[in-house]
């Protein structure tokens, strides 16, 4: 494998040449929130407007052209998410797929039934299926984090599964504080009670290689403004979950999945850059990849998050050995450097007691952006006592950053009091 080149790959990048105030270049340490996009998802975006737009199933060329657009989107989703692309549904986001879906999974429940969800989720892995549990009048049941680094307590798991378990909802990898679960392993054990696994991989895409049937999930979320493409939302599920579920739709919807998941006309211009996002991707690992993947889109793609994986596992040792040096600084999370393939570069913090906003304001006015508050991740901010207080301050790097960026942040929360 060649070591990825992240000068080279910012340079694709049009947002990255952006500079502060001091003549430096901004660092969007705010990758968690939605990545930047390459050059060539922006001018697929802005090709397909170009061209003459049209809606889909018309008896003419820009019509056609759609239709064609939508099904190289759906090869170009399977390609990043290892499932078939029948088992691809696209939709505004992630959270609004979660919800549709959800409701009608709601219509197989009965009361007694169980659902589990997890403190470490982002929300839109939890209320959607919380809310479909209320209505069904059957139980929620919480699974629990460790204290000492923020990882799911595979007791309080294990504790939550039984014979009336129907789902269980669990991150690949928490958008709060980076936390990568063994999720396999847990898959199979929500097997083993008979039930349904929905992982939530919207923050893992960006790090990591998804694939649904490697893993034997039965809904996969991801987002692709999450790894370096256009604001959309993109579902995985199993097919026989598609062809059986009913989803509420309208009348003139198609009645074959994947379509009938869909609501609605989608985002065009988006599929496209989509398509476009995937094909950056592929192109990392043919060039820093391990192996020769020919024509293999797919396996691009995989060789890809595989250079981008170790470029980032030496981003976290670096900021994690710096950080845990800084007095004034409190990490929540893995904080331990031989444990690097159990957490993404994400990492939630705090300087001293001063409040979230006013440390992501001070690191602003040095030309790094970063977010604070919960970041939708309500629950685990609620188990680590920090929602109230607002949140924290989550430092998210990815692979066009470089050791000097986490440098940079290193100096800067340094400075702070």
């Amino acid at each position: 494998m060649t070591a990825l080149d992240a000068a080279a790959l910012r340079r694709r990048f049009p947002a990255l040449a952006r500079t502060g105030g001091d003549g430096l270049p901004v660092i969007y340490a705010d990758a968690p929130g939605g990545s930047q996009v390459p050059e060539t998802v922006i001018e697929a975006i802005a090709a397909h407007l170009r061209s003459g737009i049209s809606n889909t199933h018309g008896a003419f060329t820009a019509s056609e052209e759609t239709d064609a657009l939508i099904a190289d989107a759906r090869r170009a989703a399977s390609d990043v998410t290892g499932a078939d692309p029948g088992e691809i549904v696209f939709g505004p986001n992630s959270t609004t797929l979660l919800l549709h879906l959800s409701r009608s999974f709601g219509r197989t429940l009965r009361p007694g039934d169980e659902v589990v969800v997890t403190t470490l989720d982002h929300d839109a892995n939890v209320r959607p299926w919380v809310l479909a549990a209320e209505d069904a009048g059957a139980i929620v049941r919480w699974v629990d984090v460790r204290d000492h680094d923020v990882t799911l307590d595979l007791d309080s798991f294990d504790a939550a599964l039984n014979d009336k378990t129907r789902l269980v909802a669990f991150t690949l990898a928490s958008n709060a504080v980076g936390t990568i679960p063994p999720a396999a392993e847990l898959i199979r054990r929500v097997h083993d009670v008979g039930a349904l696994a929905a992982v939530d991989g919207v923050h893992f895409a960006q790090h990591r290689a998804l694939d649904l049937h490697a893993l034997d999930a039965d809904i996969l979320a991801c987002s692709p403004y999450k790894f370096f493409g256009p604001h959309l939302g993109v579902l995985s599920v199993r097919r026989e979950l598609l062809d059986t579920w009913t989803p509420y739709k309208l009348r003139p919807a198609p009645d074959e999945a994947p379509d009938r998941w869909e609501t609605g006309t989608q985002n065009h211009e988006g599929l496209a850059g989509l398509t476009a996002a995937v094909e950056y991707l592929a192109d990392v690992g043919r060039t820093y990849g391990a192996v020769d993947t020919g024509d293999d889109r797919r396996a691009a793609v995989v060789a890809g998050f595989d250079a981008i994986g170790t470029h980032e596992r030496g981003l976290s040792g670096r900021f994690l050995r710096g950080v845990n040096d800084l007095p004034n600084v409190r990490l929540w999370g893995v904080p331990d450097v031989d444990r690097l393939d159990e957490r993404t570069p994400t990492f939630a913090v705090r300087v001293n007691d001063q409040d979230p906003l006013k440390t992501a304001t001070e690191l602003a006015r040095r030309g790094i952006y970063v977010w604070d508050g919960h970041y939708y991740a309500i629950t685990v901010m609620e188990r680590l006592g920090l929602l109230d207080s607002g949140g924290a301050v989550r430092i998210g790097f990815c692979h066009y950053h470089s050791a000097d960026d986490v440098d940079r942040v290193l100096d800067a929360l340094a400075d702070l009091t």
